[in-house]
C-alpha cells in the first residue's frame, strides 16, 4: 500500500514512517509514504500557498494552484509506480470537519485498497475550488477543530495501517479490536496481566482459569456491559445489523436494572 500526503509540514510524519508498528510495516514494505510540499510547486521568492479570504474575515487560506501543482506530482508518481493503481483510482482526502466521520470500517476500507492521497488544510481552509476539482472524499476525526491536517491524517493513516496482513505480531489482535466486525462492532473487554494482585485489586478468576469457553463468554460479557453503560448506540447498530445472539440480548436484558 503506498500513501502520499500534501502538507505544508511534512517533518510531522515520521511519527508513523519510523516509530511503532506503523513503522515496522514501512520497513517491512508492508507499505510506503511520500510526503509532498505545496511550497515545493511555487513560483515566487517568497513560496507563498495562501492569500486573504475573498469577502473579507480572518485569517488565510490556502491557494488551489500550489495544492493542486502537489497533488499532480504524488499521482504521477503513483502511476509510474510499480504495484500500485493507475492516479485515476487512488482516493484523494481531505481532512476536513465538514466530512463522514472516520471510524474503523473506514480503515479497513483504506487497508484493503492500495492506499490513498491525504490532503492537509491549514489555516481557515482551502481554497473551495480545488475541493471541488480534486477532493474526492472528505473526512473528519469528530466535532473539534485542529491547527492543521497532518494530526488527523496520522491518526488515519495509523489506525490503516495497523490492519494490513503481517503489521501486527499476532493477526488476531487486530481482530479484538473495539469496533471491529469480529466483536459485533462493540467495545473491546477489560485487559489484565501480572501480577495477579495489584493494590488489592485481583485478576478475575475465570481469566486464571485456563477454560476457553468460559474465558471467551466472560470477554463477551464485559464488552457488552461495557458498551450498554457507555456507547449504547453501539448496541443499537450491533443489533440492526444483526450481529447479536439470544445470549447476548439475554444478558443485556439482564443489565437493564443496573443501567437505569
Amino acid at each position: 500500500m503506498r500513501i502520499d500526503i500534501v502538507s505544508l509540514f511534512p517533518e510531522i510524519f515520521p511519527v508513523v514512517g519510523d516509530v511503532g508498528v506503523t513503522g515496522r510495516a514501512r520497513r517491512l514494505g508492508l507499505w510506503s509514504m511520500h510526503v509532498w510540499n505545496p511550497r515545493d510547486f511555487t513560483e515566487d521568492v517568497h513560496r507563498t500557498v495562501d492569500d486573504r479570504p475573498y469577502g473579507g474575515g480572518p485569517g488565510m487560506v490556502m491557494l488551489a494552484e500550489p495544492l493542486e501543482k502537489a497533488l499532480d506530482a504524488a499521482l504521477a508518481a503513483r502511476a509510474a509506480g510499480p504495484g500500485v493503481d493507475g492516479a485515476g483510482h487512488v482516493p484523494v482526502i481531505l481532512m476536513s470537519p465538514a466530512g463522514r466521520r472516520f471510524d474503523q470500517a473506514m480503515a479497513q476500507e483504506l487497508a484493503d485498497s492500495p492506499g490513498a492521497v491525504f490532503v492537509c488544510g491549514r489555516y481557515e481552509g482551502v481554497d473551495q475550488r480545488f475541493i471541488e476539482r480534486r477532493v474526492t472524499h472528505e473526512i473528519s476525526l469528530g466535532d473539534f477543530v485542529l491547527s492543521g491536517g497532518e494530526i488527523a491524517a496520522l491518526a488515519c493513516i495509523d489506525a490503516t495501517v495497523r490492519l494490513l496482513p503481517g503489521a501486527l505480531n499476532d493477526a488476531q489482535s487486530a481482530r479484538q479490536d473495539s469496533f471491529n466486525e469480529a466483536t459485533s462492532g462493540l467495545l473491546d473487554s477489560p485487559h489484565y496481566t501480572r501480577p495477579e494482585v495489584y493494590h488489592g485489586l485481583e485478576v478475575p478468576e475465570v481469566l486464571r482459569s485456563g477454560h476457553h469457553a468460559n474465558i471467551e463468554a466472560w470477554r463477551r460479557q464485559q464488552s457488552l456491559a461495557i458498551t450498554a453503560q457507555r456507547r449504547p448506540d453501539l448496541i443499537e447498530a450491533a443489533r440492526r445489523a444483526g450481529r447479536l445472539t439470544k445470549k447476548d440480548e439475554a444478558f443485556l436484558a439482564s443489565l437493564q436494572p443496573r443501567l437505569a
